[in-house]
């Protein structure tokens, strides 16, 4: 049985709303000239940034721009979040950087928002990107199999949140899908209370095949991939194999979950990203 994504007349809105969170360089840091546009992974919001992320990266002088993808965080669209795909969240992003000014900017992409980047690239140009923890090229298959057989219960309680909504979502289930042992329990009850459901066409969009298509972009610039050493979710060949489709950088960071923009070492990896566009020329 395939799943039915059809979408009834009127139901979606073409250009919603969209939440898009801000941080700029105060007067007394040396601007640059490249933006920074942050993108979220499935089940968040652009606030998985706001915690660290974009006052971190102000502070380091970039012009920061967090959108919350189309029936995310503050954003429209969420009672018609189930027929929203990845070419959806692609036009979401396209739309935002219209509207931030200077050069191309820098593309952070978590997760999902890492796909969400590498098809932005086959339309638009970017300075360079940047892929934390992304899905594998051939999906989530792979890991939904592994949740399944090595953690039922958890794999049982993500299909409850997506059937009957984001109330089903606890601490237990947050730490042990996306955090590491090291997060502290008052953060972890904070950040599960603000997870939600994801598009259900995004998920078999991503279930089916997740895979960049470098050869379709015409400008390549630099690419780095960040993966999570106690990531529950995507290995380290699998984040690998996405940075040898792109010829990318490829890093781990130890000691940390999927989310590593929440862990306690979140500045390690924003330190990482920015000596490597300094060393990329990105100014």
């Amino acid at each position: 049985m395939f799943a039915d994504f059809t979408m009834p007349l009127g139901a979606q809105t073409a250009k919603p709303e969209l939440e898009v969170l801000r941080a700029q360089p105060s007067r007394q840091t040396l601007a640059r000239e490249t933006p920074l546009v942050l993108v979220h992974g499935a089940f968040v919001g652009a606030w998985c940034y706001q915690a660290h992320m974009l006052d971190y990266f102000a502070g380091q002088g970039f012009r920061c721009y967090a959108p919350s993808l189309r029936g995310h965080g503050q954003s429209e669209g969420h009672a018609q979040l189930d027929y929203a795909g990845i070419r959806d969240y692609v036009s979401d992003l396209a739309r935002v950087i219209d509207d931030v000014p200077g050069p191309p900017p820098v593309l952070i992409g978590h997760s999902m928002g890492a796909l969400v980047v590498q098809r932005y690239l086959e339309r638009y140009p970017a300075s360079a990107s940047v892929l934390l923890a992304p899905v594998p090229p051939h999906g989530l298959m792979a890991s939904s199999w592994r949740m399944a057989m090595g953690d039922p219960l958890l794999f049982a309680r993500f299909g409850m949140m997506q059937t009957l909504g984001a109330q089903r979502v606890d601490a237990d289930m947050a730490r042990r899908a996306v955090f590491s042992d090291r997060v502290a329990d008052a953060d972890i009850h904070r950040y599960s209370g603000l997870i939600q459901r994801e598009s259900q066409r995004a998920l078999w969009e991503m279930n089916l095949n997740a895979a960049g298509r470098p050869w379709m972009v015409a400008d390549k610039r630099p690419v780095r991939v960040i993966s999570a050493a106690e990531d529950a979710l995507f290995a380290s060949p699998e984040t690998q194999a996405v940075a040898r489709l792109w010829r990318a950088d490829w890093t781990q960071m130890a000691h940390m979950g999927h989310a590593m923009m929440l862990e306690p070492d979140w500045q390690v990896v924003g330190d990482d990203i920015t000596r490597w566009l300094w060393a990329k020329g990105i100014r």
